[in-house]
């Protein structure tokens, strides 16, 4: 009895001290990336310090140049994605006022209708990819079809969840697939949006003056501002717990009724993820708030930077604990989905930018990109780089139109409910009902911008 307490000990002590040095790696990174002159440079033409320290992060890694970090401390940052995930989706309405959708309608439609095609647009290219292109080369299962958009649109949090349903269909491979497929997503997000911001800026198409947004609800004198007071971080961070705490609740209801539900409709609900009823969650807050005349009790700076923070740990844990070993054992398989869910994705946001699009096409085009390679948070940071003062209106168009795209895609329903579907229908059904969808959201969006103009778009 004694010897297993001891043992129990140890084992809580080890899992402790490689959670510590994962915590003060990633600080240490981070805080290194931002007093580092060249990274702060990079990051102004586009390349985010999270991605900076990530690549270091990698050549350490137990899979790296150097292995100075332990596979048991990579494991720990695995874990990770899903929290910070979280964090992100619970400051994205909260730290925020409620936009009005007056005059914003149509673009909140518009980006609405892009994100539609492009999940199921991921949904369709990949059940084209393993049919005609992996299938006669190499062993596949049918339900690597899902692979893109699980890994592209849902990220690693989605991927951690649906890979729970793939091990359930008998394919075990599909979680380590998935999580690699998220951080290629990731890092095409962060590498090819850096370009694109680049490029940005050098033709003038998108805004380039950084500006630091010291107008907040808090009237403080001295330099540190809102940081300086804990009570005021507390609540802050109170209100945060209280939206997650929402998600995982309704969360674990849904799963407790659903042992009244058939068969299918169980198994669906056994794998939502809760990252879209975080964001009711805070939106439900944020709404009480404004309504009963509260709002300075949450500050929107602070808001921010909590979301920044979790967005930049995000990248970072997902990059430096990439499993190398897994990517190049499945390399071919991972490259050809990669490329083809980028050429997809680069094809149907040019067609909305070009078609769709008229005012900031450029912003709203760069910050679907990234969500749609590289989940929300890459998108939200690319759109910060490229919009600092958010004159394009792209973020509360974004999101408007995230609390229904991401109920439906990223993660959502269709993403859960794929896996599922595939098994029972077949991957050639299930492909062919992803391409009417995707034609008909297409057809849809060209003929609404046709039909209806406005002064602003």
């Amino acid at each position: 009895m004694n010897i297993s307490i001891l043992h129990n000990q140890n084992f809580f002590s080890n899992s402790l001290l490689i959670s510590l040095i994962g915590f003060l790696t990633i600080g240490f990174f981070l805080i290194f990336g931002r007093r580092f002159k060249l990274a702060v440079q990079l990051e102004r033409f586009g390349l985010p310090i999270a991605v900076i320290s990530g690549l270091l992060g990698i050549t350490i890694g137990p899979y790296g140049l150097f292995n100075v970090l332990s596979k048991e401390t990579t494991n720990v940052w695995s874990n990770f994605p899903t929290p910070l995930l979280s964090l992100v989706f619970a400051t994205l309405m909260m730290g925020r006022p409620i936009p009005s959708i007056n005059g914003l309608i149509r673009p909140i439609v518009n980006q609405f209708l892009l994100a539609l095609s492009l999940g199921f647009g991921q949904f369709f290219v990949g059940g084209l990819v393993v049919k005609y292109l992996l299938s006669p080369s190499m062993e596949t299962n049918p339900l690597m079809g899902c692979l893109i958009e699980v890994g592209f649109e849902g990220g690693h949090g989605a991927a951690s969840i649906i890979g729970e349903s793939f091990n359930r269909l008998g394919f075990p491979d599909g979680l380590d697939l998935g999580l690699a497929m998220a951080t290629m997503g990731l890092l095409s997000s962060s590498l090819l949006g850096s370009i694109f911001i680049f490029l940005g800026r050098t033709l003038g198409i998108s805004d380039t003056e950084e500006i630091v947004d010291k107008t907040n609800d808090l009237n403080l004198n001295n330099k540190l501002g809102i940081f300086s007071d804990l009570r005021i971080l507390l609540i802050n961070l109170g209100f945060v717990g209280l939206a997650i705490s929402f998600g995982v609740l309704v969360i674990k209801i849904l799963r407790y009724i659903s042992n009244y539900f058939g068969e299918l409709s169980k198994e669906v609900i056994l794998s939502l993820p809760v990252f879209p009823v975080i964001l009711i969650g805070s939106l439900l807050i944020r709404y009480i708030l404004e309504k009963t005349n509260n709002t300075e009790l949450i500050s929107n700076l602070l808001q921010r930077e909590i979301g920044i923070l979790s967005t930049d740990l995000l990248i970072f844990t997902a990059m430096a604990s990439l499993d190398i070993a897994t990517v190049f054992e499945n390399w071919k398989l991972i490259l050809v989905l990669t490329i083809f869910g980028l050429i997809w994705n680069l094809i149907c946001i040019a067609f909305f930018a070009y078609f769709v699009f008229e005012k900031y096409w450029f912003e709203r085009s760069l910050i679907e990109f990234g969500n749609s390679t590289g989940v929300v948070a890459s998108g939200l940071l690319l759109l910060r780089l490229a919009d600092p003062k958010n004159i394009s209106k792209t973020l509360p168009i974004f999101t408007s139109k995230q609390l229904f795209a991401q109920l439906i895609l990223s993660g959502g329903f269709f993403t859960v409910l794929a896996p599922i579907m595939i098994s029972k229908i077949g991957l050639d059904f299930w492909t062919e009902i992803c391409a009417l969808i995707t034609m008909f959201v297409i057809v849809v969006a060209f003929f609404f911008n046709n039909r209806f103009s406005t002064s602003y778009q």
